[in-house]
């Protein structure tokens, strides 16, 4: 398979990723509500999306170090939500 088509499969997965991650990120950012986001799954998810980056730059795959970097920050972000809402609005 020539270098151009794996980069566009690489680009395409990326934008679908990013975009079927983005909405639930966007949704939880704005209304708070983490009563469906069950922890060690999500934390996984992090974890996972973290090694992605890690990765990506070892291979030099962009594609998967920029869609990881957004899904990485968006998990922090409602990681934060979910502390903040299970732990310390009790």
């Amino acid at each position: 398979m020539s270098d151009l088509w794996i980069n566009i499969i690489g680009y395409t997965a990326s934008i679908c990723m990013i975009l079927g991650y983005l909405p639930q990120a966007i949704v939880t950012i704005r209304t708070r509500d983490t009563d469906g986001i069950a922890m060690p799954t999500f934390c996984m998810l992090g974890l996972g999306s973290i090694f992605f980056v890690i990765q990506g730059f070892a291979l030099g795959n962009w594609p998967l170090v920029i869609t990881n970097v957004i899904t990485t920050i968006c998990s922090v972000i409602v990681f934060a939500i979910k502390i903040n809402n299970d732990y310390f609005k009790k």
